[in-house]
């Protein structure tokens, strides 16, 4: 039957799940990396997801996979079994680490289509030593090994009966949650783990692999095993756990007379008797069956009902068939959705927004005498759907920033172990929720933060000794949501930032103006420079700084989303690296505004003041620049008419309207003929095949139908 199935339909639910297992057990190694060794526990919840990831990856035929995880569930056996004293556990860790590197590389692979080739034979050398090391321990102590943790692979599911009187003969019930998806998966890994043990197995019911709507019987009745296994109930326990899937296992040992004639599983289920015939043959148990059935007036519809868990005939060589009517189907309480799809239906709630603003404010409604009271009431009632429609729609899309934080509490663990600086990481707020395009977005970025404050920030241990710094260094990653923006800070108790240094690098690029003394440049300003291309004042390069790249990145990743960064610095004491960036890209509140005939929007949180102002609080300069004087503040000025180009714009700054922009506390005052009004904005990418252009980033579609372009705050304020 191995070669029958086919393993298309669950190569998702495998990457699906293993992906999950994997940053668990991240989570659980990084949690424990700095005590004296892992808890029992976690020993337990280690050498589990390897048991799983390895039956899982034996079922898909990845070997690679199969061997290092089995190689790695050997270690923590023994180490569940033996409680060894000698082992090494910064090294444990990393042999997890490593693990886990390797099993997610394989698993990108797959994902891309490619085949699943890695070597892992380094890897299992690697802890085939570390595991004979504490063996070689115990030996010398005395102490005597628990026996070999054996997985041998059958080469076929079903194994002919051959009882011995070592055998036990065992009836399992298993219990999956009501929520579990695609439990027919699950109930046949539970099938796959027993086959190390097992010399007769049967189940019902029995097309798991072929009928993908058994996951709905088995999740409703539960699922039946029976076994012959020369092993202890409690060996059989150990390999059926109760995890996030299994609910409940019962497992009843029982005679071989009991397992010729199938069991009870009423009394386990709260259902009535099922029996199994081995003897009869199908034919005979369907007339008796259907005869049973006949004599019946009004029957009683059972959980489980005769004939429901029968075995055909036995034909020698053959796997045993069970049968099992379909019962039906029940809604499960989760579902796994394609982040497509989901982007999809952004996508039509977005057009239905902007359908709503073209019937709103469609030009047949401004026919004068028109009665429009029943129309505006079901407008209003049209707009509460649609803006609690938009809420459900953005929550789902919203995802906890807990596992991009567990990937720089790994990065943080690699680099200080090869800089050889002893750090702690902490992680606050790491359950904020974030639009998943924004988490994309933020993924680089933040990566190249904790890298530097790693390398750059945090003195090694020496150097912090002399500067009579007690304790370890500190990177603290903290996310909090504020005013409609997530704040995410990277903060370190480092030596901060160099004014003077980078004063001096900035002199030698040139990128000082020559008029202006050092003391002019604010502490801000001179700390913005390390965001410069090919800014780097690490004066050696190493594997992780000193090229030249990597803050630039980050706050151009960060201004595509409309985010922005700030830096604080205290010489001796560390810095403060903050990202500001909006829940969600998919929706906006804009300001609607036009210069000539041109529609634009700016985003309501970068306006802080409209203001009218007359010619006389304007400043011109010789070189074409403008500013206007406000309250006794100078701010420089853009007529976005003359900025782009327009045929059409007003050049009188007392006819027209000033708004003040601010963003990382640069301000900027925006020259506009007329404001239009607020509504909620739909954003949408600018065509690729159109040059980017400053100042722009992106566009929509108004009310009317014409085209509006979404401005960029931080582009014009630069």
């Amino acid at each position: 039957m191995a070669e029958e199935f086919n393993t298309d339909s669950m190569l998702d639910m495998y990457l699906f799940e293993n992906t999950q297992l994997l940053e668990q057990l991240q989570e659980t190694v990084l949690e424990q990396k700095d005590a004296d060794c892992f808890d029992e526990d976690s020993i337990n919840e280690i050498f589990r997801t390897m048991h799983t990831i390895k039956g899982s990856s034996g079922i898909m035929m990845f070997d690679n996979i199969t061997a290092v995880s089995h190689k790695l569930e050997d270690v923590f056996y023994y180490l569940r079994e033996s409680h060894p004293d000698n082992v090494s556990h910064v090294e444990l860790v990393e042999h997890v680490l490593e693990v886990e590197d390797f099993i997610s590389n394989e698993m990108e692979k797959i994902r891309n289509g490619d085949t699943p080739d890695g070597d892992a034979s380094e890897l299992i050398s690697e802890l085939d030593k570390f595991l004979n090391t504490l063996k070689n321990g115990a030996v010398q102590e005395g102490e005597e090994p628990p026996p070999e943790n054996v997985h041998t692979a059958p080469t076929q599911f079903y194994i002919a009966p051959v009882a011995t009187s070592a055998s036990h003969f065992y009836k399992i019930f298993i219990t999956f949650f009501p929520e579990t998806e695609m439990a027919n998966v699950h109930a046949y890994k539970a099938v796959y783990a027993l086959k190390e043990i097992a010399e007769d197995i049967l189940y019902s019911p029995e097309d798991i692999l072929t009928d993908e709507k058994s996951g709905e019987a088995i999740v409703k009745d539960g699922f039946k095993i029976l076994l012959q296994a020369q092993s202890s109930e409690d060996e059989v326990r150990e390999l059926i756990g109760v995890g996030y899937d299994i609910e409940k296992v019962d497992v009843f040992e029982c005679k071989a007379e009991e397992f010729l004639r199938g069991f009870d599983f009423g009394e386990v289920a709260g259902a009535p008797l099922a029996k199994i015939d081995l003897e009869s043959s199908v034919d005979e148990i369907e007339a008796r069956t259907q005869e049973s059935n006949s004599e019946e007036k009004k029957p009683e519809k059972p959980a489980i009902a005769p004939g429901d868990f029968v075995i055909q005939s036995r034909e020698p060589g053959k796997q045993k068939k069970l049968a099992k009517d379909k019962p039906k189907a029940e809604k499960a309480s989760f579902i796994s959705v394609n982040v497509s799809k989901m982007d999809q239906l952004m996508d039509l709630i977005g057009e239905l927004v902007i359908s709503e603003s073209v019937v709103l404010q469609s030009s047949d409604l401004k026919v004068p005498g028109l009665n429009l009271d029943n129309f505006n009431k079901a407008a209003v009632q049209l707009a509460k759907i649609s803006t609690d429609l938009q809420n459900v729609i953005m929550s789902m899309r919203m995802v906890p920033l807990a596992n991009t934080f567990q990937k720089m509490n790994r990065i943080v663990f690699d680099v200080s172990r090869k800089l050889g600086k002893d750090i702690e990481f902490v992680m606050i707020g790491e359950q904020t929720e974030v639009d998943k395009n924004i988490i994309e977005h933020i993924s680089d970025p933040l990566m190249h933060m904790v890298r530097n404050a790693v390398d750059h920030g945090i003195e090694t241990n020496e150097e912090r000794r002399e500067c009579g710094k007690i304790g370890k260094g500190k990177v603290t990653l903290a996310a909090r949501t504020e005013a409609g923006k997530v704040w995410i800070s990277v903060e370190d108790n480092g030596t901060g930032l160099n004014r003077e240094k980078l004063l001096a690098k900035a002199r030698k690029q040139g990128l000082l103006d020559e008029n202006k003394p050092d003391s002019a440049y604010t502490d801000k300003e001179v700390y913005q420079f390390i965001t410069l291309p090919g800014f780097s004042t690490n004066e050696q390069v190493t594997e992780y700084s000193g090229r030249g790249v990597g803050m630039d990145v980050v706050v151009q990743n960060i201004q595509a989303i409309g985010g922005t960064l700030e830096i604080e610095s205290e010489p001796g004491l560390g810095s403060i690296m903050t990202l500001k960036i909006p829940l969600t890209l998919a929706i906006i509140d804009g300001i609607v505004m036009e210069i000539g005939n041109t529609c634009f929007v700016m985003e309501t949180g970068a306006v802080k003041q409209f203001i009218r102002v007359k010619e006389n609080m304007m400043i011109h300069e010789p070189n074409g620049e403008e500013y206007v004087m406000i309250r006794g503040e100078c701010f420089p000025v853009i007529r976005l008419g003359k900025w782009y180009g327009l045929a059409e714009y007003e050049e009188s700054v007392e006819n027209g309207v000033m708004l003040i922009l601010e963003v990382d506390d640069r301000k900027v005052c925006l020259l506009v003929d007329r404001l239009i009004g607020n509504q909620e904005i739909v954003v949408k990418p600018i065509p690729s095949y159109i040059k980017k252009v400053k100042g722009l980033s992106g566009c929509t579609q108004l009310g009317d139908g014409s085209i509006a372009l979404i401005l960029d705050a931080a582009g014009l304020v630069e």
